[in-house]
């Protein structure tokens, strides 16, 4: 499965619309006629068996609806998401990262889908969709699905170093048999010092945030109490193996560190093992997943949510039909189909048991439940551009002092999100 953990791209100011969104320039006519309903769904977010099956399913409960799903690829999509909203010939709906929402919102090209939530059955969605599908207190961005990290970690290492994975329900424990897995060349755990989404949460696990607004201002919020012991947790972590202080986990690739069968644990989304048992064929079937353990025993550990929202520009020419699709796609029926189909965790937390017999999605969706996104601000993708957080947890990593090395990061993450606001 491929899947991409979005936080956001930059939006730009375009001189040039994009043209031909739409295939047809009429909707559904007063006599019945057809609306050519355009869709913009991204590369490997559906397999193809599946986008077949439910198009066959909607063209034929909706006949009077012509629909055509495009695929667009991930890189590049930001700019032109934002010239279709701001054109006049925009695509009907459009998928969209989850926290890529505010921005879009921002701009005015997006349709108020707040009174749609009941409807939906917002009352459950994953709050790691929703919240960030929301802008200045409306509902844009409807969920459709999610993805986030989790423990993949070694059975047969585990088993020989007499750890239960079932038994690691606390940070605490979970310390204990990592170190207990630390041996020799053997690596408890594989962690870069610069995986700045597994940080975020043992920061909400603290009660702290990354920033927060006040005032009518976002501020860094790194250097809070909270925060800090987040980052002494990640630090005490990342010790018990030996990922660079100075990397992030794309460089190398992780999952191709695990492959050379040194590495008992990884955080990673479940597809991670995937890859690793293609490296290392020797390794399939010897790979589990686990929730991140919490802080306390009652809950797993909060974890980032990321996936996509589905929205509807403003400038649709097909509203009504537009609504109709995503009602569908999002609904617990071809939910419940689409996370067996592809993995994923469900939008709705109510929905968690349509993958219980899928172990990796099984275990993300154990997470989720505690998920949460980045700061719901258009200036974040100003943060993550320039990512003051890496730079910090890499310095507070190698013996700079964490208070003051957080003030700084802090300082510049509340440049970037206002001057970008």
């Amino acid at each position: 499965m491929k899947f991409r953990l979005l936080a956001g791209v930059s939006v730009l100011t375009l001189t040039t619309a994009l043209s031909a969104c739409s295939d047809d320039a009429s909707g559904g006519s007063a006599d019945g006629g057809t609306s050519s309903l355009t869709v913009w769904l991204m590369r490997d977010s559906v397999s193809a068996a599946f986008q077949k099956e439910f198009t066959t399913a909607f063209t034929t409960a909706h006949p009077d609806i012509d629909l055509k799903i495009q695929t667009q690829e991930w890189d590049g999509i930001g700019q032109k998401v934002t010239a279709a909203l701001a054109s006049n010939d925009a695509p009907d709906v459009i998928e969209v990262g989850n926290t890529q929402v505010a921005q879009y919102a921002q701009s005015g090209g997006l349709l108020d889908l707040t009174g749609k939530k009941a409807d939906l059955g917002g009352g459950t969605w994953l709050k790691g969709l929703a919240e960030p599908g929301s802008w200045q207190g409306k509902q844009y961005g409807i969920p459709y699905y999610a993805a986030n990290r989790v423990v993949v970690y070694r059975k047969d290492l585990f088993q020989r170093a007499g750890v239960d994975p079932a038994a690691l329900r606390t940070r605490a424990q979970w310390l204990a048999a990592t170190k207990k897995l630390n041996r020799g060349d053997q690596q408890g755990i594989y962690l870069t010092g610069r995986t700045w989404y597994a940080l975020a949460g043992f920061i909400w696990d603290e009660g702290g945030d990354l920033a927060v607004r006040e005032g009518g201002r976002w501020q860094g919020a790194l250097d809070t109490p909270q925060a800090l012991a987040g980052m002494e947790f990640y630090k005490e972590l990342q010790a018990l193996g030996k990922g660079p202080k100075d990397a992030d986990e794309a460089n190398p690739p992780q999952a191709e560190v695990m492959a050379k069968g040194k590495v008992a644990q990884i955080i990673s989304v479940p597809g991670g093992a995937d890859i690793v048992a293609e490296q290392n064929p020797a390794l399939k079937g010897k790979l589990g997943f686990l929730p991140i353990p919490g802080k306390t025993a009652d809950r797993p550990g909060a974890v980032f949510t990321g996936g996509s929202d589905l929205v509807i520009p403003a400038a649709s020419r097909h509203q009504d039909a537009a609504y109709t699709f995503v009602k569908e796609l999002t609904g617990d029926t071809w939910q419940k189909k689409l996370a067996r189909a592809m993995s994923y965790v469900p939008n709705k937390t109510s929905l968690a048991s349509a993958v219980a017999s899928d172990p990796g999605a099984a275990a993300m969706a154990a997470g989720a439940a505690e998920g949460r996104a980045t700061p719901n601000t258009p200036g974040w993708a100003a943060v993550e551009a320039e990512n003051p957080i890496k730079d910090y947890m890499t310095a507070a990593l190698t013996g700079g002092d964490m208070r003051r090395e957080a003030a700084k990061a802090s300082e510049a993450m509340t440049r970037a999100m206002n001057s970008a606001s």
